[in-house]
């Protein structure tokens, strides 16, 4: 049993204060009455600066320097991917709990190696999914798992969006399999989590992919999926839409029920029709909303759990297991593209 904090704020420090963290910084505003921002850390010194400015608290250029100077309970890492790993291992060994931005490694077996020493350090590992929060996507998973839409016949994601060559060129880590990972593993993270989480275990994936931009990683990639059950489905992904971002979309048909959940990112529900009626779906309308961020709004709702799981009145709704899904996954999908063969679920190696 993990220990719990009552008498208290929750204490929070963040590593990586770049393009993602302001979504952190303005959640734990949301709930600054049970939590609190006491550090930032960034080896860029102006964005450090920045974050400094931003937040009012102490800033570290060095994460182990930070780690050894302050009072915090969970450290955030909003930092490049390939370098989650390591950062969360010397958070557990010197005592902290660990929020991570997606995906929470590049490798599987990094992963796998987070979840075993956070339970060697007895200590919460969550990962950032907050996607899952959208209330689209909350009526849309209830739906699922009233099993309205009987046999699932075929389920479709898109994510249609831009990264320009400037996007990659800001930063050296972008666009690298060591530090990123491509258009599936980062930008689309959200929407892979999508696939298992809604609709449940993979069996197989065929994947292709392709680079039009000057990166190591695709930009570009399809992917189709079999589950389990025998449902079919597929995947498109490309960060090269002309001229700005066009669509994050899920499409479930089923014998009794078609959804599409569409919009910028899954921000509105374009078709709901079900063989059956039900209470919650006069909500549909209420649960759309407007956006210009394909991130969501989902962040301040995920540090709800966490603050309530640190207060021992919730359970995570990601943890570092939860997380291990999607990244397996997204392993499969690339040595797929790379092989070009079917990949069978779990992997073994």
């Amino acid at each position: 049993m993990l220990s719990t904090i009552n008498d208290r704020k929750i204490r929070f420090a963040l590593v990586g204060c770049g393009r993602i963290a302001k979504n952190h910084f303005n959640s734990l505003e949301i709930h600054q009455e049970t939590a609190e921002l006491v550090a930032v850390c960034d080896n860029d010194q102006d964005t450090l600066n920045t974050a400094v400015e931003k937040t009012g608290v102490p800033g570290f250029s060095d994460l182990n320097t930070m780690l050894d100077n302050i009072t915090a309970d969970i450290i955030i890492l909003t930092t490049p991917s390939g370098l989650h790993p390591a950062q969360a291992m010397a958070c557990f060994n010197k005592g902290f709990h660990v929020v991570t931005e997606k995906p929470m490694a590049t490798r599987l077996a990094d992963g796998e190696n987070m979840v075993k020493a956070a339970d060697k350090a007895g200590k919460h590992l969550f990962v950032v999914k907050q996607n899952r929060l959208n209330a689209t996507l909350q009526l849309l998973k209830r739906a699922v798992s009233e099993k309205r839409f009987g046999k699932i016949h075929l389920v479709h994601l898109n994510v249609f969006w831009t990264r320009p060559q400037a996007y990659y060129d800001q930063a050296a880590w972008r666009g690298t399999w060591e530090f990123d990972g491509g258009a599936f593993m980062n930008q689309a993270s959200h929407y892979v989590d999508l696939i298992e989480w809604l609709i449940g275990p993979v069996k197989d994936v065929q994947a292709m992919t392709s680079t039009h931009l000057d990166i190591e990683t695709e930009d570009t990639g399809v992917l189709n999926i079999r589950w389990r059950d025998g449902t079919l489905g597929s995947m498109a992904v490309t960060m090269c839409t002309y001229p700005k971002n066009l669509e994050g979309s899920i499409t479930i048909l089923g014998e009794k029920g078609t959804v599409r959940v569409g919009g910028l990112a899954v921000n509105e529900i374009q078709e709901w029709h079900f063989a059956d009626e039900k209470e919650y779906d006069q909500q549909v309308k209420a649960a759309n909303y407007e956006t210009t961020s394909v991130y969501g709004f989902g962040h301040p709702l995920y540090y709800k759990n966490v603050i309530e799981v640190m207060k021992g009145e919730a359970k995570p709704i990601t943890d570092g297991r939860e997380g291990l899904k999607s990244l397996e996954l997204l392993i499969a999908a690339y040595l797929s593209a790379r092989d070009n063969k079917t990949i069978s679920l779990p992997l073994t190696y």
